[in-house]
């Protein structure tokens, strides 16, 4: 008769855990970076804020008007917000997306005015619009090699001065558009916008794409380390371009919700919105340096920017302390980011240094016999 014994199993520091992510099944894995996610802090904001403009008006949400308006109103910028953190993981920006919008919704207007063309071929043809402007600043970005920064802001002036030369003191009216296409703007399926469903299944789609395709993950390795991506043989070049052609086509698209979403169109459509999208994905955790940040944050970081807009006058603060909120929150999520990053790199040294100590790792555990009479 034997008895059967388990080998000793090496002990591991207090903080193993974070650092062997082994150690924790999926749903401990899942629910610790759920509750460590910038996302679910901003979604937290967002629903406080509207709490307690609700308290005080609560018409806000559930007047006649309250509950769609604020479900729809964040669905352009969140488009916009999108493309943008698909460029901005790249370590690259897109300032254009602005007059980008502007010129598609107005050539959406021309479009139903001029030619009479069904919608779904004027919709495409707004966002084949936007991904041409989009893919210009990509090839000046990728081939030209020069920042992003300059390239964007100077097609931003561009795009807005050829929509200003074309429509002039033009307008498209709501009565040019037709009603099919109008009635999107109010439409609702279970009570939500029609528009907020699209925009939602877009950011669905893109997110998606971005955290499982290999294309997704390589915009991601490169706004980390480009020279590192170099070296790998990744294509960045593609990949960047791809990323500008992808905000240019979510910006077309959010022209033709502007169209959809107001009617009218003048040639001060989507003027200084750009900056929105740029702070709506920083606020959502978009990490300004590129590598990391999620689409849902962006989209978060959108409804987050234009419900304070609407909600702080009904909170009785004035306009100036309105835009100073905005700068505090973008301030807050660029200090919040960098604090994030030191943290990341000591526990990644930490886990070196463990390694190292640690050695070679042990042997699987093995069972050893010994006499039934020597066991105690």
């Amino acid at each position: 008769m034997t008895t059967t014994t388990d080998a000793p199993q090496p002990s591991l520091p207090d903080d193993a855990i974070e650092l062997a992510p082994s150690a924790l099944s999926p749903a401990q894995r899942f629910l610790g970076g759920l509750l460590r996610s910038r996302e679910l802090a901003v979604g937290l904001v967002l629903l406080a804020l509207v709490v307690a403009t609700a308290t005080q008006s609560s018409s806000f949400v559930f007047g006649s008007d309250g509950w769609r308006s604020l479900l729809v109103n964040p669905s352009i910028l969140i488009l916009l917000a999108v493309g943008q953190t698909v460029v901005i993981v790249t370590r690259n920006v897109d300032l254009s997306v602005g007059s980008t919008l502007g010129l598609t919704a107005y050539l959406t207007g021309r479009l139903f005015v001029d030619t009479g063309l069904p919608t779904l071929v004027v919709v495409l043809l707004a966002v084949l619009a936007g991904a041409g402007l989009g893919l210009v600043n990509g090839i000046l970005v990728t081939f030209g090699r020069v920042p992003s920064l300059v390239i964007t802001l100077g097609t931003l002036y561009i795009y807005r001065g050829v929509f200003l030369s074309w429509a002039g003191s033009d307008r498209i009216n709501a009565s040019d558009i037709p009603d099919g296409f109008s009635s999107l703007g109010t439409e609702q399926l279970l009570s939500i916008p029609v528009l907020t469903i699209v925009a939602l299944a877009v950011m669905g789609v893109v997110g998606y794409l971005m955290h499982t395709s290999r294309g997704g993950r390589e915009l991601y390795a490169i706004g980390s380390d480009p020279d590192a991506a170099h070296l790998y043989g990744l294509p960045v070049a593609r990949r960047v371009l791809m990323a500008f052609v992808a905000s240019g086509a979510l910006a077309g698209l959010a022209g033709v919700f502007y169209v959809a979403r107001y009617g009218t169109v003048s040639s001060n459509a989507g003027f200084g919105i750009e900056l929105q999208a740029v702070g709506a994905a920083v606020i959502g955790g978009v990490a300004i340096f590129g590598g990391s940040g999620t689409v849902w944050g962006a989209a978060i970081g959108a409804s987050l920017l234009v419900t304070i807009n609407s909600a702080l006058p009904v909170l009785g603060i004035d306009d100036f302390w309105q835009r100073a909120v905005v700068g505090a929150l973008i301030l807050a999520a660029v200090a919040l980011d960098r604090v994030l990053t030191l943290r990341q790199e000591r526990r990644l040294v930490a886990a070196r240094e463990l390694d190292h100590d640690q050695g070679p790792p042990p042997p699987p555990p093995s069972s050893t016999s010994v006499p039934s009479g020597s066991a105690s």
